[in-house]
């Protein structure tokens, strides 16, 4: 084949016109040593504070530790394949996680990714793990319930959408429990639930999902998922990545509850994790900074203005206490930042009051302005009643001869207690707690034994439900309901069989 030069010149003229610079800059880094999740890199000057790095062998690992000629990444994987002179790459994206509606219903690590075996989650947006708290301006003022569907917490301790209420008592006291039953309560009441299980055994995390898709749950439940067996820092990032996502809910005017199951574990990984980068040490060998690791998280759960669509994040963090000590390091860290907290106590968990809600020293910061009307109005009295109770009976154990005053009072007291034990996830309507709450401050109950009491609930359910819906409805619609429910209660009183 013959080409003539300018044909050859004019096909080199044409490669020159369509050449392109094809050098790539890539940073790059060499690792120095790796080892107990965390790695040594040298290089990445450009690196950024919590950027995603990529190791080889599709490993990543999360910037942390930014020094002079070196950072410290902490593996968000298995480091087992990595050794020291692997080359590093920066990816340019800091940590982020799959946001939206795909994820609903799922069982996901810390990074978003499905560990249920239903297959690949498709969601089309991602979120950064870690951003900046909603400013004050864009908040409105908790102003609507969130019932948990407990009559003692609804009644005394009221929580409301966009409140951090803090649910702390020492272990095997029911903190999950609780939790729980206000996620299986929010059932058809179009709120998106988030339960974060962080250092928790396997076997538990099963257990949980199960009971969420016994009761129908997790149709509207995301189970995030970073257990005992994981690395700290997938432990560190998980209640960062389920409030991630949280927020692509709220942010759409949705009502999000998340549940951090449980902080004290998180605080643990973090420390975990910050010693072996040899961070410096503070009370209890915790990072100075343990402190803003909480604050920077529960801070981001808020109630939007009206006009950012009116979107809420009502966070229920855990808490552990060692023998009933609140006032640890942790605990009144929590404390601080929250509004306000549920506290369980062992001594009323093995006398059988359960949930073993503490009335005397658990507070809602929000208060009254998280409940309906009609709960206001019933729950008034309840807790003047209940305290006296408590004081009363502490003094009548020295006491024989009581006047009849006392004795009334200590009867009505000890049906107080009966109405307020409920069982495990059997979470009420908020009609049905008032009515039970307005018969016992009523002192309409004073007939019925204490051991028939859990009985007389379940029927007087019915009873009102059947015969006079209208007083539920009122009930909800605020409307005047005090002189039919009494003369309901006091007619199927009539009816109901004492039993010995």
């Amino acid at each position: 084949m013959n080409l003539r030069p300018e044909e050859i010149s004019s096909i080199i003229k044409e490669q020159i016109k369509n050449y392109e610079n094809k050098v790539e800059l890539t940073d790059t880094g060499s690792v120095l040593k790796v080892g107990d999740g965390i790695a040594s890199v040298y290089g990445l000057e450009n690196a950024m504070a919590g950027e995603l790095l990529e190791f080889p062998g599709e490993v990543y690992g999360m910037a942390l530790n930014l020094e002079e000629d070196m950072v410290g990444a902490v593996m968000l994987g298995n480091d087992q394949g990595i050794k020291e002179g692997d080359i590093v790459k920066r990816t340019g994206n800091v940590v982020s996680v799959p946001v939206g509606d795909a994820l609903v219903g799922r069982v996901v690590n810390a990074l978003g990714q499905p560990i249920d075996g239903k297959g690949p989650i498709n969601a089309d947006k991602r979120r950064p793990v870690e951003s900046e708290a909603t400013g004050i301006i864009a908040r409105k003022s908790v102003h609507q319930p969130l019932e948990t569907g407990i009559k003692a917490i609804d009644a005394m301790i009221p929580i409301g959408k966009g409140q951090r209420e803090l649910v702390i008592g020492d272990r095997q006291t029911g903190k999950t429990s609780i939790c729980v039953d206000t996620i299986l309560n929010q059932k058809g009441k179009d709120v998106i639930c988030i339960y974060v299980a962080i250092g928790q055994k396997r076997s538990t995390v099963a257990q949980l999902v199960n009971t969420f898709e016994k009761h129908g749950a997790m149709d509207y439940t995301i189970v995030v998922s970073a257990t005992a067996s994981e690395s700290a820092p997938l432990q560190f990032l998980a209640p960062y990545a389920g409030v991630a996502m949280g927020e692509e809910f709220m942010f759409d005017g949705k009502h999000v509850l998340i549940v951090y199951d449980d902080l004290t574990k998180h605080a643990v990984a973090y420390r975990e994790m910050s010693l072996l980068l040899k961070r410096p040490p503070g009370r209890e060998a915790y990072p100075g900074d343990v402190f803003y690791l909480h604050s920077r998280l529960l801070e981001r759960a808020a109630k939007l203005s009206d006009d950012l669509g009116g979107g809420s994040i009502t966070a229920l963090p855990i808490i552990e206490t060692q023998g009933g000590d609140v006032s640890a390091y942790i605990p009144t860290n929590v404390i601080s930042i929250t509004d306000g907290q549920i506290y369980l106590t062992p001594e009323l968990f093995y006398a059988g009051i359960r949930p073993a809600v503490d009335p005397g020293i658990s507070v809602s910061r929000v208060g009254g302005s998280a409940q309906i009307k009609s709960m206001k109005k019933v729950a008034g009295p309840l807790k003047l009643l209940y305290s006296q109770y408590k004081e009363l009976a502490a003094f009548a154990q020295f006491g024989s001869d009581l006047d009849e005053d006392t004795k009334k009072r200590l009867a009505q007291g000890e049906r107080i207690v009966e109405v307020l034990k409920q069982g495990e996830h059997q979470p009420l309507a908020v009609e049905n707690q008032v009515m039970m709450i307005h018969a016992v401050t009523n002192d309409l109950l004073a007939e019925i034994p204490v051991n028939n009491i859990a009985r007389f609930e379940k029927e007087l359910y019915e009873f009102v439900n059947t015969n006079y819906p209208e007083i539920g409805k009122k009930i909800l619609e605020n409307g005047d309901f005090t002189q039919e429910l009494t003369n309901a209660i006091n007619e199927f009183k009539k009816k109901f069989v004492i039993e010995a």
